[in-house]
């Protein structure tokens, strides 16, 4: 399917605009039944408004070409949007926490409640499609800085309809204490998701190698090139944002002329880029038949 747009950084812009929507309606909907369920919702929707900001801040960064000073480009910038999100992820949760434990030791009673989860529903409603169109373009595009968004609206949505059907069992049963403790129950759920987009954004930062999948693609095209004449190794990747980065030692016979060996080159760079999208190959001839050529055969640990 086509995306939607062309560019990440206007997915952002949705996700702003849904943030904006979201607050409106549920501060709406806490200022009619006075929930605390739905008071800390608002206060989430507050919290992913500044996330689709700093994420729209983090891609017009990524987007940036390499320059002077940034040789390999911008695109780790996605991490600190990223790394942001989850952090605001879980300071939302322990906001909710914070909140429905005030109200679990003074329960107050709510009013207007059918009002209030209406409001909630359109909210949670519009967060759920968002956060769909954006995990979407977050395969698209290969961001994490969209995922990492996305995940946060879906939160959100979580949020709201644990709120939601906090509210329906006060309702039946009028234990207004009900609606904190599904608060905080939902506020636990909301930290591990956080943690995981934290621990995402960690490894991003620490140069992660390619998910094992691709490496394992990668392995085995340059597995079918190899020969008597032909081998490989010092292969290296890893992935910034939402570039990928490839390097190996390409060893061929010593008599072969730099043309040859150039054109074998081009030609694996090509495959690889159409293998891996977003790809990034460096490659460095040697001669096969030199022991020298052999000496870096990938990554050495050192040893006591």
């Amino acid at each position: 399917m086509a995306p939607l747009f062309n560019s990440p950084r206007a997915y952002t812009l949705l996700s702003v605009g849904a943030a904006v929507g979201t607050i409106l309606l549920k501060t709406a909907a806490w200022r009619m039944t006075g929930s605390v369920g739905l008071l800390s919702d608002a206060l989430e929707s507050g919290v992913n408004l500044i996330g689709a900001l700093a994420a729209f801040w983090a891609l017009t960064l990524a987007a940036k070409p390499a320059d002077r000073t940034h040789h390999y480009g911008h695109f780790k910038a996605e991490y600190f949007s990223s790394g942001l999100e989850s952090g605001l992820i879980v300071l939302a949760a322990l906001a909710i926490i914070h909140a429905a434990l005030g109200q679990v030791l003074n329960p107050q009673p709510l009013e207007q409640l059918g009002i209030g989860m209406g409001l909630s529903l359109v909210a949670t409603a519009l967060n759920a499609l968002v956060a769909k169109l954006l995990l979407r373009a977050a395969a698209q595009f290969h961001s994490i800085t969209l995922r990492a968004d996305a995940h946060h609206l879906l939160t959100d949505v979580w949020t709201s309809l644990g709120v939601v059907v906090g509210l329906i069992l006060v309702k039946l049963t009028g234990l207004t204490i009900l609606d904190p403790l599904i608060a905080i129950a939902v506020a636990l759920n909301i930290v591990v998701t956080g943690w995981k987009l934290l621990h995402e954004t960690a490894t991003g930062l620490l140069d992660r190698a390619l998910p094992d999948g691709e490496q394992l693609k990668l392995e085995a095209l340059l597995a079918e090139r190899t020969g008597d004449a032909i081998a490989f190794h010092a292969l290296r990747t890893r992935v910034a944002g939402s570039r990928r980065f490839v390097s190996f030692h390409v060893l061929v016979p010593g008599h072969w002329s730099v043309q040859q060996g150039h054109d074998l080159c081009e030609e694996l760079e090509r495959d690889i880029a159409v293998l891996l999208p977003r790809s990034h190959v460096f490659t460095h001839l040697e001669p096969i038949e030199d022991p020298v050529s052999w000496d870096d055969a990938g990554f050495r640990w050192e040893q006591g």
